[in-house]
């Protein structure tokens, strides 16, 4: 039943007529703590259709953005879960520097987990939520720009070479 679903939801996203649509859910669930990546969405549409670089790069933000706010509230409410973990060195970083800890919520493995731990330690949430913003826009620009503008056949390369 639950492959079904999946299917049926890669079906409904992969459509054409819902690009921005698509690259909003993808780039909300990839925000979660769930393993999904949101960067070959974002380019697949912009690849598509070169117009749509700004819409698609403003509304990947937007949803890996509310996808992280999503992972704060999961971690403020979440104090029992991670009681044990408190002594450790990440809450003491996260605790000393703030909300600007959120600039590496973009970082793959440790981005989401990041945003968490800023719900569990009640940062501030709107300084945390723009940091965040800030770091995810900054990937999506990164990312969709080295995608676009490297020669594919630096990218077949590296494939080949990892494979």
């Amino acid at each position: 039943m639950i492959e079904t679903a999946v299917l049926w939801l890669l079906k409904v996203i992969a459509a054409p007529a819902v690009g921005l649509s698509s690259v909003f859910l993808i780039a909300f669930v990839s925000a979660t703590l769930l393993p999904l990546g949101s960067e070959p969405a974002v380019f697949a549409v912009v690849k598509a259709n070169p117009a749509l670089f700004w819409p698609a790069i403003l509304v990947a933000t937007l949803g890996n953005t509310l996808g992280g706010a999503f992972d704060y509230f999961l971690g403020y409410r979440a104090k029992v879960a991670f009681a044990k973990e408190r002594s450790t060195r990440w809450f003491a970083w996260l605790a000393h520097y703030g909300p600007k800890t959120m600039l590496l919520s973009w970082v793959p493995g440790i981005g989401d987990p990041l945003c968490t731990l800023a719900g569990w330690l009640h940062l501030a949430f709107w300084p945390s939520v723009f940091y965040m913003a800030i770091g995810k826009f900054a990937r999506y620009i990164t990312m969709t720009v080295l995608l676009l503008y490297v020669p594919d056949g630096f990218w077949h390369r590296v494939g080949t070479m990892l494979s």
